[in-house]
């Protein structure tokens, strides 16, 4: 059960987004009630508390709202950040990944939706994933020995890019990025965050969002 007092988070389990800022959340040990939201039915208290309608948002308990996923990572780092994953960004890295490549994968995933050709969008995705995987190879993480910032706040998309097609993926000439995906979403910290809870509604019983202590991972 939720502490009344514990901040509230809407989440929505497979958004790449909320899954970064529930990494964050999870590994600094941020204690949250999560409300599960159903993208199509959103629920009223989040759209008052951030009209943009997209998730994550975090509603403090003096009920502040933070409602950029990145800004919850870095809010709950600061807090407590016992894997320094501050010390491990790449501010650059990131924008790239939030913008160009995340363009590329929304064209590749749904190509009927934005009208143009998935093979396009998917080669320039693939341009991204070889930079990483260059990265990778030097350290094995994207800065340096060990997950940081910039792998959680990456990695979700990298999945999401990869589960499009699983097979044609593997195919690939990207052998340190897909043994650092492996690593990721077979790490005590993803299946942590991936807890699943149905959509929430007003009057239902918190859920807590308090993943184990002991998350220490790569």
């Amino acid at each position: 059960m939720a502490a009344p007092t514990d901040p509230v988070l809407y989440s929505f389990r497979r958004c790449p987004y909320a899954i970064r800022a529930r990494m964050a959340l999870a590994i600094s040990g941020t204690r949250c009630e999560l409300r599960e939201v159903e993208l199509s039915a959103k629920p009223q208290a989040m759209l008052d508390a951030s009209p943009k309608g997209t998730v994550p948002v975090l509603v403090k308990s003096d009920g502040t709202v933070i409602d950029e996923s990145l800004d919850i990572m870095r809010w709950a780092l600061a807090r407590h950040d016992p894997e320094d994953w501050l010390e491990r960004d790449d501010a650059a890295l990131v924008a790239t990944n939030d913008g160009a490549f995340k363009h590329d994968l929304d064209r590749y995933k749904y190509p009927d939706r934005h009208g143009v050709d998935a093979r396009e969008h998917c080669e320039k995705g693939l341009q991204f994933l070889r930079a990483l995987d260059d990265r990778l190879a030097i350290g094995g993480q994207l800065c340096g020995p060990s997950r940081g910032f910039a792998d959680a706040a990456i990695m979700p998309f990298v999945r999401q890019f990869a589960a499009v097609d699983r097979e044609w993926f593997d195919a690939q000439a990207l052998p340190h990025l897909r043994v650092w995906l492996q690593g990721h979403l077979g790490s005590d910290l993803f299946t942590a965050v991936m807890l699943r809870v149905k959509p929430w509604s007003p009057g239902d019983a918190a859920v807590a969002f308090a993943p184990p202590g002991d998350l220490a991972g790569p």
